[in-house]
This record gives structure tokens, C-alpha cells and sequence, in this order.
């Protein structure tokens, strides 16, 4: 069964740093672009950032650009988020997302990922 699974999201006081991290079952990260969302209650879901599926390209939303770093290890076959310097608008549940293999760059749109986990929740305090 292919799936994707999220972990290290939690409860963290403003200006604290979370890792999340998001490991792949059943399909091989190294050959598929890579991306993570997030949805606050009452609003849509929204693009955070991505990467491509050489790890030679990056793209991050403006409210998480120099915040958060996205990056990939092919050997454990996961894709992180590195968030730093946390704000209380950034508390939403958090998904990360995988593309169909080789597919060029980096990707902003929700619709061009065909593999999604179920999420993880962040929560800052202020």
C-alpha cells in the first residue's frame, strides 16, 4: 500500500523550531517532487513549500520564506520541514504531499500532487 505518514508536529511557544518530517511507503521519494500544505480551521488549505525531485530546486510561500527549509534525504526516503522562528499564524494542520515520478521542478498547486498523508497538527502559542 502506498501512503505517506507525517510526524513531528506539536505544541511550541512562539520563536521555537519544529521538525516535521514525512516518510513514504510503496514509492520511492527520490524520483517525485515534493511539497507541504497546511489548512488553519475555517480556511483552505495553502501551498508552504516545495521541492523538486532532484533537491535542486526549492520554492516556499512569502509568509515562510526564510522560516522554514524543505528538504529531502533519498536514503531514508523522506521529505522534512524544518520551521524555525514559529508564529501563532502558523498553527494548522500540516500535509505533506508527493507528485507522480519526474515530474519538472517545483509545484505550488495542490492538484499536482497525486499522494497526500493524512497530517499533522501545529500549534504556537503566543
Amino acid at each position: 500500500q502506498v501512503q505517506l505518514v507525517e510526524s513531528g508536529g506539536g505544541l511550541v511557544q512562539a520563536g521555537g523550531s519544529l521538525r516535521l518530517s514525512c516518510a513514504a511507503s510503496g514509492r520511492t521519494f527520490f524520483t517525485s517532487a515534493g511539497g507541504w500544505f497546511r489548512q488553519a480551521p475555517g480556511t483552505e488549505r495553502e501551498f508552504v513549500a516545495a521541492i523538486s525531485w532532484r533537491g535542486d530546486s526549492t520554492d516556499y510561500a512569502d509568509s515562510v520564506k526564510g522560516r522554514f527549509t524543505i528538504s529531502r534525504d533519498n536514503a531514508k526516503n523522506t521529505l522534512d520541514l524544518q520551521m524555525n522562528s514559529l508564529k501563532p499564524d502558523d498553527t494548522a494542520v500540516y500535509y505533506c504531499a508527493s507528485s507522480p515520478p519526474f515530474r519538472i521542478g517545483t509545484m505550488r498547486g495542490g492538484y499536482q500532487y497525486d499522494l497526500w498523508g493524512q497530517g499533522t497538527q501545529v500549534t504556537v502559542s503566543s
